[in-house]
């Protein structure tokens, strides 16, 4: 047989690195960066290069399976899961009404270009508000404060001619997100300090980035708001702050002012542990530079605080004026979004909460257009008018990823109707009644939707198929149609009505997605590869409009109360933070380069550093409970116990447990942590220390107490 060589992008993750497919006899042998391509260069990290494994894989479902009466699985046609789905549906709404169907949408629905948007049209057909995803469990901060505060048109400074950058939280080089493009986040990061950029990073640990930094803030952990305040705190003490653009396109900076000043460099360093010199250097550093900005990752936002936090990163950027202006160049207008000006003035703060469809939990509501996933647990669980009986998760495993691991098992056995679409046997498909088998990426056509803001200039990606399975396995867009077509319901993308007799294609609905496209979706697909689009005249950044009197909000004042009861809590040994709180420890969460959250634990290359997620611990902690490399321990928090598998590493501060989240099993396999993980969220109570607007409960900075384990666990 002879291999052919195509070009197309990888979407193991969100960073779509460009990639050459070779297939021979329609089956992917071998993936390797796409050198040609304008962007990525030839960059690929461990994870993609695995797609011919992921394809082709023992354990990859070729067929949906349909749960039987004693609990085993059987093969079923997708076409007849479909018939028997859409009428237990059509049975459930006639019964509960529409907010009985809910879909959760996980991480893989947004390495696909269409689902998302496929989907919020199936529940607009159905008439159900019931619409939940991961963003609302790890950054809705980022959406509530941007609206809260208020956006700038013209966008932040620009990465590739940063003086300065300060990330908080993140860890780009693993995560592939965060202030650093995720287009070979390392190359782009060690080009920018080798012309001289300056980093400053906020981390408990020495993570990769904190290595290269100029400045780490070694801070302790949920201590984010407090450490931004004080450094706020110098720059309006020392006058560093851009006075003309505040004067000019912000509002209540005054109210910012008397509210971080309690914050003085002596109270900082007692509470964060960081040296009130080093809190001085970094906020002279960062405001000093004519350009640059501030950013966060998952560190920031899943621990205490998140929306105060996001919202002092804002006012940082704001105070600091690192912002676009007239006559800038703008170097990405994007491609699949629609034509839109670019002027140097501020979009006025619009709140993303309190509209839409209210929670029945704990007075929650719907956050910028969807409901809160820290809820829908207690949404299935809750009996009485409203309640969920039916969820579809999409690309996302809710037994390892939802917070509170024992409240979700409780949630997916109540279910009247549990529906998941998975490459595999998950923790959760091992809970469903139907486990949908879908296609992996290099079997459908695609676009470079997710990361269209992302690059440094505008580029865009559609790829075909680069092989056609033989086995019955279907698209996620497809389920959905199945259904609409069945339940007779429409489905409405952009203004166009799909066929809902005659199944349209891949490309119908992408072309329905980019419908208002500033470049057509025909000039991308003509493209052999990702390709760059030069425009035909630069596009500048213009002055701002006459008459607009816009401003952005840095102290908007429930959030400038919020940041007093942040002052005015006590200061706690330990990992406590309330008082009464007796833990040692606080458990920090982190990525690991060979993952991407639960996905990649049954590939080889990936298993081979790590097989599970280890406890990583410092030295001192790891000798004073007398626990050695790859012992087993016990972390508990108020919520429950897990196992963990000791890893020592310097890079961790005394007082911390670092692991990744996402991993483990149902409480029955615990037995079996090297090999598969702990879930911590099992050690998350998500009716406590929750967010008031997403309910989101603290995943990271867990208070926790660790001891040598007597569980016996074989060390093969």
């Amino acid at each position: 047989m002879t291999v052919e060589t195509k070009k197309s992008f990888c979407r193991f993750c969100h960073a779509f690195c460009a990639l050459e497919v070779d297939v021979e006899d329609n089956k992917v042998i071998e993936v390797r960066g796409d050198a040609s391509d304008p962007i990525y260069g030839g960059y690929t990290c461990i994870k993609g290069r695995q797609l011919p494994l992921e394809h082709n894989h023992e354990e990859r479902l070729r067929s949906s399976m349909k749960r039987m009466p004693d609990g085993t699985y059987e093969p079923i046609s997708s076409e007849q899961a479909l018939d028997e789905i859409a009428e237990k549906l059509k049975a459930i709404i006639g019964e509960s009404g529409t907010r009985s169907v809910a879909t959760y949408n996980g991480s893989h629905a947004f390495c696909n270009g269409i689902p998302l948007s496929f989907i919020r049209a199936w529940h607009a057909g159905v008439k159900s508000p019931m619409f939940f995803t991961s963003v609302t469990i790890d950054q809705p901060a980022k959406a509530i404060a941007g609206s809260r505060h208020g956006m700038w048109m013209a966008g932040t400074n620009n990465f590739a001619d940063a003086d300065v950058t300060m990330m908080v939280g993140t860890n780009p080089t693993v995560s592939m997100f965060g202030p650093v493009p995720p287009f070979n986040p390392s190359r782009r990061l060690n080009d920018a300090l080798q012309r001289g950029m300056k980093l400053i990073v906020i981390d408990p640990r020495k993570s990769d980035a904190a290595k290269k930094a100029d400045i780490h803030l070694a801070v302790k952990p949920g201590e984010d708001a407090t450490l931004l305040s004080g450094i706020l705190r110098v720059i309006f003490t020392e006058g560093l702050y851009d006075g003309d653009f505040l004067a000019a396109n912000a509002e209540h900076v005054e109210e910012l002012r008397t509210s971080v000043e309690p914050f003085n460099l002596d109270y900082v360093e007692e509470r964060t542990g960081v040296p009130a010199g080093q809190v001085e250097a970094a906020a002279r550093m960062f405001a000093s530079a004519p350009k640059g900005s501030v950013g966060s990752g998952t560190g920031l936002d899943m621990g205490p605080n998140p929306n105060l936090s996001e919202h002092l990163i804002l006012a940082l950027n704001t105070v600091c004026g690192r912002y676009e202006r007239e006559g800038d160049l703008v170097s990405n207008p994007g491609a699949f979004g629609p034509k839109r000006p670019f002027r140097a003035e501020a979009i006025p703060p619009s709140p993303a909460w309190g509209k839409g469809e209210p929670s029945r939990i704990r007075g929650l509501g719907e956050v910028f257009g969807e409901m809160p996933t820290a809820a829908l647990s207690d949404e299935i669980i809750m009996e009485g008018d409203g309640q969920v009986r039916a969820l579809i998760s999409v690309g996302g495993n809710p037994v390892a990823a939802w917070p509170d691991q024992l409240k979700t098992l409780q949630a997916m056995e109540a279910l009247d109707l549990n529906v998941t679409i998975d490459i595999k046997m998950s923790a959760t498909a091992k809970t469903a009644d139907y486990v949908i088998a879908p296609k992996v990426s290099l079997e459908r056509p695609d676009i470079t939707l997710l990361t269209d803001g992302w690059y440094p200039e505008t580029y865009a990606h559609y790829t075909p198929a680069m092989v056609e399975p033989e086995f019955d396995v279907i698209e996620e867009w497809e389920f959905f149609w199945g259904l609409a077509h069945r339940m007779g319901t429409p489905i409405n993308i952009n203004g166009v009505e799909l066929d809902m007799e005659n199944k349209p294609s891949t490309d119908d609905v992408l072309d329905a997605i980019t419908t208002n496209s500033r470049i057509p979706l025909d000039e991308i697909r003509e493209a052999d590869g990702g390709t760059v689009f030069r425009e035909k005249e630069k596009i500048f950044v213009e002055a701002k409009e006459p008459g607009n009197n816009a401003r952005l909000d840095v102290g908007p004042p429930d959030l400038m109360e919020e940041l007093s009861n942040v002052r005015d809590m006590e200061i706690v040994e330990g990992a406590g933070y309330r008082q009464g709180e007796q833990f040692t420890h606080r458990l920090i969460s982190r990525r690991l380069r060979e993952f991407y959250n639960s996905s990649g634990r049954d590939l080889p290359r990936s298993l081979a550093k790590y097989n599970t997620n280890p406890a990583f611990m410092n030295p001192i902690d790891a000798e004073e409970i007398g626990a050695s490399e790859g012992d087993i321990i016990d972390i508990t928090s108020e919520r429950s116990t897990i196992l963990g598998v000791v890893a020592i590493s310097d890079d961790i501060p005394s007082g911390v447990i670092s692991m990744s989240h996402s991993w483990g099993d149902v409480p029955a396999l615990d037995d079996q942590v090297r090999t598969i993980g702990a879930s911590t969220n099992r050690l998350v109570n998500n009716a406590k220390d929750f967010d008031p607007i997403t309910g989101m409960a603290r995943q990271t900075a867990i208070p926790v107490n660790i001891e040598l384990s007597k569980a016996v666990i074989p060390t093969s």
